[in-house]
C-alpha cells in the first residue's frame, strides 16, 4: 500500500493544473492516498457512511483537519450525516487520477525492480508494466510475471511505438540521469524515480522521488527519540 500512496502522489502531481490554481499544499496531497486506504477499507468491511469524528478518530487526525482537506475539493459530506464511503473513496480516487489505466516500464531488473513488477497490487490499481528494461545481458531476454526484459537500448524505440505514461527508475544513481534525459527526450512525462539522486528535469516532467534510506532514517531518529523519553521517564520513578 505505501507503494500505492506514492504511486498516487506521481498522478496527482501529473494534474499540477489544480494543485497551481488552488494553492493545494504537499502536506494536502499527501494525506489523500492516506484517506483512500482508510476508506477502501471501511468500504470492504460494508460500512456506509461515517463522520469526520469518527475518521478522525481512525486516522489519528483532526476532524477539522480533514474537512479542510476535502473542502479543498469540494467537501463532499452532509451536515448531520457524515461521508458516503463508497462515494467519497470514488472522488478521492478520481482526485488521484485513480479512475483510469495507466501504461508504465520500469528501468532496472534488479532486486528492487523485481520486486516493484511483481506487485500485483499496481495491476489491479490500474498500473500496467508493458516492459522492463535493463544493461544486465543475462537478464535480457528473460521476464518477470510475463513482462518482457528488454535491452536498454531498445528503449527509445520502444517508447516511439508504444504509449507509455509513467516509468519507474529503479537502477543505480550513476545511470539514473543519463535514463532520466532520454525518458524526457522520448516524451516521458512522469517518473517514479528510486535511485539516490535527485533528477533534474523540465518543469512539465512530474517525478516522484523515493528515498528508502532517508524513511529509514527518520524511523531510526524517531525511534531514538522515543527511547530517550522512556529512559528520562523511568529515570524521574526511580
Amino acid at each position: 500500500m505505501f507503494c500505492l500512496m506514492l504511486l498516487a502522489c506521481v498522478l496527482f502531481k501529473l494534474g499540477v493544473s489544480l494543485m497551481e490554481e488552488r494553492l493545494i499544499s504537499k502536506a494536502v496531497i499527501g494525506r489523500l492516498p492516506v484517506y483512500l486506504r482508510y476508506l477502501g477499507e471501511l468500504k470492504d468491511e460494508g460500512v456506509e457512511k461515517i463522520s469526520s469524528k469518527e475518521l478522525s478518530d481512525l486516522m489519528h487526525v483532526t476532524a477539522s483537519q480533514i474537512r479542510q482537506d476535502l473542502n479543498n475539493f469540494g467537501g463532499f459530506g452532509q451536515q448531520g450525516y457524515g461521508y458516503n464511503v463508497i462515494n467519497l473513496y470514488n472522488e478521492i480516487g478520481r482526485i488521484l487520477g485513480l479512475d483510469r489505466r495507466y501504461n508504465m516500464i520500469l528501468i532496472g531488473a534488479g532486486n528492487l525492480g523485481s520486486a516493484l513488477s511483481g506487485y500485483q497490487s499496481f495491476e489491479n490499481r490500474g498500473f500496467s508494466f508493458k516492459a522492463i528494461f535493463d544493461s544486465n545481458s543475462k537478464l535480457v531476454g528473460g521476464s518477470i510475471r510475463n513482462i518482457p526484459i528488454m535491452d536498454i537500448n531498445v528503449m527509445p524505440a520502444f517508447l516511439e511505438n508504444n504509449k507509455i505514461d509513467i516509468a519507474v527508475i529503479a537502477i543505480p544513481k550513476t545511470a539514473a540521469v543519463s535514463v532520466a534525459e532520454t525518458l524526457v527526450k522520448c516524451g516521458i512525462r512522469a517518473i517514479w524515480n528510486f535511485s539516490h539522486v535527485d533528477l533534474n528535469v523540465p518543469e512539465d516532467v512530474v517525478v516522484e522521488n523515493v528515498h528508502l534510506s532517508e524513511s529509514l532514517m527518520r524511523l531510526s531518529y524517531n525511534f531514538n527519540e522515543r527511547m530517550k523519553e522512556r529512559s528520562s521517564y523511568e529515570g524521574h520513578k526511580s
